[in-house]
């Protein structure tokens, strides 16, 4: 009991100290670690609606890269926060402000709605909290906003569609219909679609949208009967992409006009959609069926711990976590050495699932984009549709 005055004199010394040297700007090493403690790492994703499945996905990701190298950042135990965005932009700035300035956290990750990512992003820029984008690939996130402290492991929204072009112009389809959700994901998937079918010669007949998230797709499908294009592309994700499919085959169009998508159409909807989905061919930055030693064991490894198998979004998490891996052990679990923490993060070269990849100078994933279609539930791939591609970045000024 007669150690409690040391205690209580060690404390209040080591405060002054802390006091002292913060005022100074200097912040001795040891003291640094002492207040340091468990690094807090944010996950704002979605975890309930239409793409719930997605948000638990990346999740899984996240945990699985980390607990692969040690369970630890830089050699500091973690502590999570978790808030469930609900795919709902209007609330995208309160929640990311919930994870920065209530639970003060030192990374954050998040989102899949590029609506929400908009939030995120504002919070990030101006606290300047190291943000990972697992999945939404708004554009402006790593082109005329990009930021140092923002890095995207996953794609922008126009990489996926703007590989799509070429390959059904090759299977001899030169007149297609778009349809997609009318929103910032869906016009800027559209962006892509057309940059790369018109340049391979292609002619878009007809652009049909709907409001996000609505799936009443009724009067567009027999608009598109009445059309008769030589085929449909399209953007959809999460749950309503599986109800489009069964829409679409029980409209009578699933054989008479072939269907094509951003990958995300059957990403983890396989199950869901059914016989709906066979033979419709995507493209995207990972397939099921990528035949290599680091992609098989990810998948066994990832199907032993969460009993499921994973897809593109489980992929996006599990780079995520690498990415924070590799940072995090550049500065010795220090993300305020901001510099080193950045250079190491934009040089690295990650060894992933979907294939190896780097980062451009926007911060966005120069990587390959595959061509896949369904068979037998799964997506099988069937070439490589676009090599080494990279977002343009365009309007990206760092600093």
């Amino acid at each position: 009991m007669n150690s409690t005055p040391t205690t209580r004199r060690l404390v209040l010394t080591r405060s002054a100290a802390v006091i002292g040297a913060a005022s100074t700007g200097l912040l001795l090493p040891e003291l640094a670690k002492a207040q340091s403690g468990k690094l807090r790492v944010g996950l704002m994703l979605p975890y309930t609606g239409t793409f719930a499945q997605l948000g638990v996905a990346i999740e899984n990701g996240v945990r699985l890269a980390i607990n692969e190298q040690g369970g630890k950042l830089g050699g500091r135990e973690i502590e999570y926060f978790k808030v469930d965005d609900e795919s709902e932009p209007a609330k995208g700035i309160e929640n990311a402000n919930k994870l920065v300035q209530r639970d003060k956290v030192d990374v954050l990750i998040g989102t899949v709605h590029s609506g929400v990512q908009m939030g995120i992003h504002k919070v990030a820029r101006d606290s300047g909290v190291l943000s990972l984008i697992p999945n939404a690939g708004v554009h402006m996130a790593t082109r005329a906003q990009c930021a140092p402290n923002v890095f995207r492991t996953s794609f922008s929204n126009s990489q996926p569609t703007r590989a799509l072009g070429a390959a059904m112009v090759a299977k001899g389809h030169k007149r297609a219909v778009w349809i997609t959700w009318k929103y910032a994901a869906g016009d800027e998937a559209f962006e892509g679609f057309k940059e790369g079918y018109l340049a391979a010669g292609g002619t878009i007949i007809k652009e049909l949208g709907l409001p996000f998230p609505n799936v009443e797709f009724q009067a567009l499908l027999t608009e598109i009967a009445a059309l008769k294009p030589d085929a449909v592309a399209c953007f959809f994700a999460g749950g309503a992409s599986a109800k489009f499919m069964i829409d679409y085959a029980a409209a009578g169009l699933k054989d008479k006009i072939p269907l094509y998508g951003s990958g995300f159409l059957t990403e983890g909807m396989l199950d869901a959609a059914g016989p709906a989905a066979e033979g419709v061919m995507t493209t995207l930055h990972y397939g099921d069926s990528i035949e290599t030693p680091r992609n098989k064991a990810f998948r066994l490894a990832y199907a032993k711990t969460f009993k499921m198998q994973p897809d593109v979004y489980a992929v996006q998490g599990y780079d995520t976590g690498l990415l924070l891996v590799h940072g995090a052990n550049a500065v010795k679990g220090d993300l305020n050495n901001k510099a080193v923490l950045y250079k190491a993060m934009e040089t690295v070269t990650i060894d992933s699932p979907r294939g190896k990849w780097t980062m451009s100078k926007s911060h966005n994933p120069i990587q390959d984009i595959y061509l896949r279609v369904v068979q037998n539930k799964e997506n099988k791939v069937i070439g490589v549709a676009a090599k080494a591609l990279a977002d343009s970045g365009a309007g990206c000024k760092m600093g």
